[in-house]
């Protein structure tokens, strides 16, 4: 059935996107990296060079098979090559002195003279260059004091300059650009650089790409600084742990691409015992990816797609287009795809049939459960159909949902609202609107982490948020994404998302919206 979704960089409501001539493919690969068992203990350059060059066997291979399939662009992940858990002397080994792309144009591939001790970016060149296609890869790099680019700033202790680093090249070989991580995941081994980086590469056949490192997609700076400045295209090397019910890696890749109007190129390790699993190629109008399954083969998986081109012309703008709801096994690649249009989409207070916030009752027992390390409110959904609210302060969800199935096993579900910083891991304010089904039959178990489900609904999620950097989702059994069939922004901040049709069970409905503004208060 074909339905209309609505989205719009941050939901912002505006006009439809041009119809798209031109197309690309691009190429992700989850990587199972080869790791270092004792990355505490310093090596020898020869030893740590003898380390990459596993990696980098793998990365060669990726590099033919996507090149055969008409890969333009390969992204490959974060601590893809080295790996992780090192410590800041334990890594000097594995560290190579990038050279600025925005100062010296330099092909590592055919000069590798001009600068010592680059094996790593020799090799990377050569495997643009004989596939001819863009790389993207992420590596360790080493600059002295003081940096070139911030000449101001104190130094490390030790005098020199660790930063976790994205290089780009392009087809020929050229590094194009390098890009130094800004928001740091307790990685001991580098440093926060002085300032975010605001970095992007162009190409022949989509324009303008951004780049940004894992954590860094849950921040303004560079993330969002980089979508407002009209780059549609991010190219994402990730090592993420997945966090159920909000934060899959999967699930949050599809929620900023929707939710910001973008292009996501999401590159991630697979490691098993680390929950790292998880990649994707995602538009706004489309989703392939990959997740894997408990009791799979622990193995790399490469991912190829055609996408369209987005114009960074309507950056800004609100996009109309009729889908198809997506919807495919996690353990497989998935996608949808869709034409573009400019007709029938809502976004006027008396569009949405949910009720205003009086009128919907408010006899509700409200409880309290940890979701994420962050102390919701809850109500539960205890009836067929049902129209709920819940606040937290100020801050209130609605929902509007009837049950279409729950299988032959009861499932409890529940409505969730948080607004305020969260502080476990990271320190980030957020207004969220969600609904999850809690992992058994006691209340206390909503918020916990579930990954099958049985129970399908139709519903319609709303929120009225104090920011427009809102990002929805929908996740559904054995880790599957479906597309919201549509999403509507009204200017008083009000977001309201519509589901039905539903191919699995709901694990989660999210609407996740980011105060940027409030995270250093």
């Amino acid at each position: 059935m074909l339905s209309l979704v609505v989205v719009g960089v941050f939901l912002s409501v505006g006009h439809s996107d041009p119809a798209v001539d031109s197309s690309y493919v691009a190429a992700v690969y989850e990587h199972r990296v080869v790791l270092n068992p004792e990355p505490g203990v310093p090596l020898s350059r020869s030893e740590a060079l003898q380390h990459l060059k596993r990696n980098l066997d793998i990365y060669e291979e990726q590099a033919a098979r996507a090149a055969q399939q008409g890969a333009q662009i390969l992204v490959f992940p974060e601590d893809g090559l080295q790996g992780f858990n090192f410590t800041r002397s334990s890594i000097s080994s594995y560290l190579e002195t990038i050279p600025d792309p925005q100062q010296e144009s330099w092909n590592p591939c055919t000069e590798p003279g001009r600068h010592s001790n680059t094996e790593v970016l020799q090799r990377l060149s050569c495997m643009a260059r004989r596939y001819s296609l863009y790389l993207v890869a992420n590596m360790a790099d080493l600059q002295p004091c003081p940096l070139q680019s911030a000449p101001s700033s104190s130094c490390p202790p030790d005098g020199r300059w660790q930063f976790n680093t994205n290089v780009a090249f392009s087809s020929d070989g050229l590094l194009v650009a390098r890009y130094h991580k800004y928001n740091l995941y307790f990685e001991q081994a580098f440093d926060k650089p002085p300032q975010a980086e605001i970095i992007t590469f162009d190409t022949p056949f989509a324009g303008k790409f951004g780049l940004i490192i894992c954590f860094d997609i849950l921040f303004r700076d560079p993330t969002v600084a980089l979508v407002e400045r009209g780059v549609r295209q991010l190219i994402f090397p990730t090592a993420w742990m997945n966090q159920l019910p909000l934060l899959d890696a999967i699930q949050f890749q599809r929620a900023f691409s929707l939710g910001a109007n973008v292009t996501v190129l999401a590159a991630n390790i697979r490691r098993d015992r680390l929950i790292m699993s998880g990649s994707g190629i995602y538009t706004p109008f489309s989703a392939t990816y990959h997740h894997a399954k408990k009791g799979e083969p622990e193995e790399g998986r490469l991912l190829v797609a055609r996408v369209p081109v987005l114009d960074p012309l309507w950056v800004g703008q609100g996009i109309a287009t009729e889908s198809t709801s997506s919807s495919s096994s996690s353990s497989s690649s998935s996608s949808s795809s869709s034409s573009a249009t400019d007709s029938g989409y809502c976004h006027q207070d008396s569009c949405t049939d949910l009720p205003p916030p009086s009128s919907v009752p408010p006899s509700y027992i409200t409880f309290t459960s940890s979701m994420m390390y962050d102390p919701f409110k809850f109500v539960l959904l205890n009836k067929t159909e049902d129209k709920l609210q819940v606040c937290d302060g100020t801050f209130c969800c609605r929902l509007q949902y009837k049950f279409l199935t729950q299988g032959g096993s009861k499932e409890l579900y529940a409505l969730g609202a948080f607004a305020g910083t969260h502080i476990v891991n990271g320190r980030y304010a957020l207004q969220v609107c969600a609904v999850v089904r809690c992992a058994d039959l006691d209340t206390s178990s909503c918020g916990q982490e579930v990954e099958e489900a049985e129970s399908k609904m139709e519903f319609v999620l709303e929120g009225t948020f104090e920011t427009r950097y809102v990002y929805p989702s929908v996740l559904t059994s054995s880790l599957v994404l479906e597309q919201p069939q549509t999403l509507e922004k009204t200017a008083d901040g009000r977001v309201t998302m519509k589901h039905w049709n539903m191919t699995g069970g709901l694990v989660t409905a999210c609407l996740y919206g980011r105060m940027y503004h409030l995270d250093k208060e």
